[in-house]
């Protein structure tokens, strides 16, 4: 359960091309101003081209990097047979429509984000006014004042060509995938199996060095912890299989890391439960949390990581309530736990 050693760098964010698995490699492309630095996108021999599983975000230097990588393939953007996409956010959907744009590539997405994706796209409330009224109801209104709606919009995003339905398989030569829709991280995320060569493109439901944030999305799920809990054990019950996440190192076993995560969100409920104070709201029980693997303070977490820390603080009151450890009320439009 494990990757040759050689074929990799300490650095799991160094630009390159790594073979992970015969036919398989990793090609790591940069993210702007985010902590993770980089996501990892999967390039999967087929035939006389290639299939990418998750594209990266969308930017010059990205583009670049993914070309480059391609090239030491003997590839080009016209070989990209398709991109199979893990699930709607930016750092893994929008450079596929940017290859779609540029040579026609086509774009799939699990069905499960068909309604997030029609919010962003959508002539509605914007995704970020939409975020700015749920840290209202949970209390946090100085956050919810930072949240500013970016100069881009909708006209970034596109529909895919293929909605990929729940259970399906995609055929490669010499291979075939299969997609298992896992939400949680998003509503719509789906991971990928290749049986035969026992792997398995973790997307972000996987990660082996941190926990993937729930809860922040346009449409999530009303219970979105018990669905990534769930999800987590969906593929727990399914054979092992040497993980590909789309953040971190390649290899290892999916098994030992999703018990370490089940075990990280059973003591994740009870240290919720403890911050409890009689009346309290989501963004006070978040403050009294310490937060990574460092064990931050919530006030030392820039905007953007105290939104998602909120965000996941909510996601696991609401299962504390649902399974009656806990009670929640609306009080003048904030939620109040006791």
């Amino acid at each position: 359960m494990s990757l040759d050693a050689r074929t990799e760098t300490p650095d799991w964010t160094s630009p390159g091309v790594f073979e992970v698995a015969p036919g398989v490699h990793r090609i790591p492309l940069p993210l702007p101003d985010d902590g993770l630095r980089a996501v990892n996108v999967y390039a999967v021999l087929d035939g006389d081209g290639v299939v990418l599983v998750d594209s990266g975000w969308a930017l010059p230097e990205s583009l670049a990097l993914l070309e480059r990588g391609l090239a030491e393939l003997g590839a080009d953007l016209r070989d990209v047979h398709q991109v199979l996409v893990t699930h709607v956010h930016r750092d893994h959907y929008t450079q596929a429509l940017t290859l779609r744009e540029r040579v026609g590539t086509p774009v799939v997405l699990g069905v499960g984000e068909r309604p997030s994706l029609e919010v962003i796209m959508g002539d509605g409330p914007s995704i970020f006014e939409r975020q700015r009224s749920v840290l209202l109801r949970q209390g946090a209104d100085e956050l919810a004042a930072m949240v500013r709606t970016p100069t881009s919009g909708p006209s970034e995003w596109g529909l895919p060509d293929t909605w990929l339905d729940e259970h399906a398989t995609v055929p490669l030569d010499g291979r075939t995938l299969a997609s298992i829709p896992t939400p949680g991280h998003t509503r719509g995320h789906v991971v990928f199996v290749d049986e035969a060569a026992g792997l398995l493109f973790a997307g972000d439901h996987v990660l082996p060095s941190i926990t993937p944030s729930i809860g922040v999305e346009p449409y999530p799920e009303r219970l979105v912890l018990r669905e990534y809990l769930g999800s987590l054990r969906l593929v727990r019950s399914l054979p092992d299989r040497v993980l590909l996440p789309a953040h971190g190192a390649p290899g290892g076993s999916v098994h030992t890391r999703i018990d370490e995560l089940l075990a990280h969100h059973d003591t994740r409920l009870d240290d919720t439960l403890a911050a409890v104070t009689q009346g309290c709201t989501v963004h006070e029980v978040a403050s009294a949390l310490r937060w990574t693997r460092r064990g931050r303070t919530f006030a030392s977490l820039d905007v953007f990581n105290q939104v998602l820390a909120v965000g996941e603080t909510s996601a696991h009151l609401d299962l504390l309530v649902h399974t009656g450890r806990l009670t929640g009320r609306d009080v003048d439009g904030v939620t109040r736990f006791g």
